[in-house]
C-alpha cells in the first residue's frame, strides 16, 4: 500500500473521505469533504476521482454523494444482514400495531448504531434513523445492549462524561450502574423523556442461539400511560427473532 509522505497509507486517506458523510448527508461539495477530512483540496479532489472510477462515490456536477457501488458491497457483506431479515417480518407486525417507530439496533464502537427502522407519518418525535448513532447511556436499545456488554465495554462508558439531552437523561456512573441493574433483572429498558421529554425509548433484547445478547429492538412512542402496555408485544417480536436466528445460524454452526 503506498504511503503519502505523512506515514499514512492512500487507503486511509481514501476511508476518511467516505467518513466524511455523516448521518443526512446526501451530497457533499469537494471543499467539504476536504475540510472534514483533513486533506487538501487537491488531494481529495483527485482521490475522489479514483473513487468515483470505482463506484464508491458518485458526482452530480459541483457535488459528490455515496455510491451505489459501495451500498451494494456493504449490505451484502454486512454481518446485520441475516438479523435484519430475521428481524423485519416481526418489527412490520408490532409497527403495524403500534404504529409508531420499530426499530432495530447493534452496539458498535461503545455506540448504538441503528441497522433498521420502520416509521408513520404522525409518529412520535425520533432522534434516531438508519445508520444512526446514539450514546449507550441514553437510549433504551443502548441500555439494553451495554447492559449486556463486557465488563471493559460498561466500565468504559461509565469512566466517561455522560451527555445529557434532557432532565431525564442518565447523567451520573451511579445511575447508569443502577439502571444497568435494572435491565438485567427485567430484561427491558424503559427510557421516558431521556432524549425528547414527549417521546419514550422501549427496548428488549435480542439473543442469538447461544443466548449472548447481539441487538436491541425498541419503540419510540408517546411518554403516556400508555407506553409500558407495548414492552409484551415487543418481548414476544424479540422472541420470534431469536427463534428465526436460531434457525439461521444454528450452534456449533462454522
Amino acid at each position: 500500500m503506498s504511503r503519502v509522505h505523512t506515514g499514512e497509507s492512500v487507503l486511509s486517506r481514501g476511508v476518511r473521505i467516505i467518513e466524511s458523510f455523516g448521518v443526512g448527508d446526501a451530497s457533499l461539495t469537494v471543499s467539504a469533504i476536504a475540510r472534514r477530512s483533513g486533506l487538501h483540496v487537491a488531494t481529495a479532489s483527485r482521490l475522489i476521482g479514483e473513487l468515483v472510477g470505482f463506484g464508491w462515490l458518485e458526482r452530480d456536477g459541483r457535488r459528490v454523494r455515496i455510491g451505489v457501488r459501495l451500498w451494494e458491497v456493504a449490505s451484502r457483506a454486512s454481518s446485520t444482514v441475516e438479523l435484519r431479515e430475521a428481524a423485519m417480518p416481526f418489527m412490520e407486525d408490532v409497527h403495524a400495531v403500534i404504529g409508531h417507530h420499530t426499530q432495530l439496533a447493534v452496539l458498535d464502537d461503545d455506540e448504538v448504531l441503528f441497522v433498521e427502522r420502520l416509521t408513520a407519518p404522525g409518529a412520535a418525535v425520533n432522534y434516531t434513523r438508519i445508520a444512526g448513532r446514539l450514546p449507550l447511556h441514553a437510549s433504551s436499545s443502548g441500555l439494553v445492549l451495554l447492559a449486556h456488554s463486557a465488563v471493559e465495554v460498561q466500565e468504559r462508558i461509565l469512566r466517561n462524561e455522560l451527555h445529557v439531552y434532557t432532565d431525564k437523561t442518565i447523567r451520573t456512573s451511579r445511575q447508569l450502574r443502577t439502571a444497568l441493574a435494572e435491565v438485567r433483572r427485567q430484561d427491558f429498558a424503559f427510557c421516558a423523556g431521556h432524549i425528547y421529554p414527549e417521546t419514550t425509548g422501549i427496548a428488549v433484547p435480542i439473543r442469538d442461539p447461544n443466548a449472548l445478547v447481539v441487538a436491541a429492538l425498541a419503540l419510540v412512542v408517546p411518554n403516556d400511560d400508555q407506553a409500558r402496555t407495548w414492552i409484551p408485544a415487543l418481548q414476544a417480536a424479540a422472541r420470534g427473532i431469536t427463534r428465526v436466528m436460531a434457525t439461521i445460524s444454528p450452534p456449533g454452526s462454522e
